[in-house]
């Protein structure tokens, strides 16, 4: 009962890692760029004892031949024959207790994603109440963009020029004689 509780949070971190960066990801199964992911995130990684080319093999090695991704029990199987090699010197029970405790409770750090700026400048640009000439015309009052109709010029097909002052007077004057 107790390896069960300490595989769950293990598992966890599996699913999160899974789903990372695929939308249409179950969660059942990783992909070698996740699972080096995971590898990077969680510190197994070292640069020294263990590479991303060690992982990648491992990875390799892990899944089954033709298969592209590797399940559950596969991605125990890998962090068990990585541990020897992250935690030298420690028995192969603790070393694979140890990497478990580096995975556990862990999710896909995000870093390098692009945040919006919010400065003085960028307000005043983006203020559509300040517009003036045809971008004015392009937004209604509360701000929001008017889309087809603000960005083209829309033609009545009356036959006339546009602003041509007496339209609509032909047929008065055809009907007339």
């Amino acid at each position: 009962m107790a390896e069960n509780a300490d595989v769950e949070p293990l598992l966890e971190a599996f699913r999160k890692f899974a789903i990372h960066g695929d939308t249409s990801a179950t969660g059942k199964e990783m992909n070698g760029k996740n699972w080096a992911k995971l590898c990077k995130d969680c510190k197994i990684v070292d640069g020294k004892n263990v590479t991303g080319t060690d992982v990648d093999i491992v990875f390799s090695k892990a899944k089954a031949k033709t298969s592209r991704v590797i399940t559950y029990e596969e991605f125990q199987k890998a962090l068990e024959e990585l541990a020897p090699k992250r935690f030298e010197g420690e028995s192969e029970e603790d070393a694979v207790q140890s990497i478990y405790k580096l995975v556990e409770g862990k999710e896909p750090a995000n870093m390098g994603i692009t945040k919006a700026v919010k400065t003085s400048v960028v307000d005043r640009l983006t203020d559509t109440s300040k517009y003036t000439g045809s971008h004015k015309e392009r937004f209604d009052e509360s701000g929001r963009g008017r889309g087809k109709i603000g960005r083209e010029d829309l033609q009545e097909n009356t036959g006339y020029v546009e602003g041509y002052k007496h339209a609509g007077t032909y047929e008065e004057k055809t009907k007339a004689k």
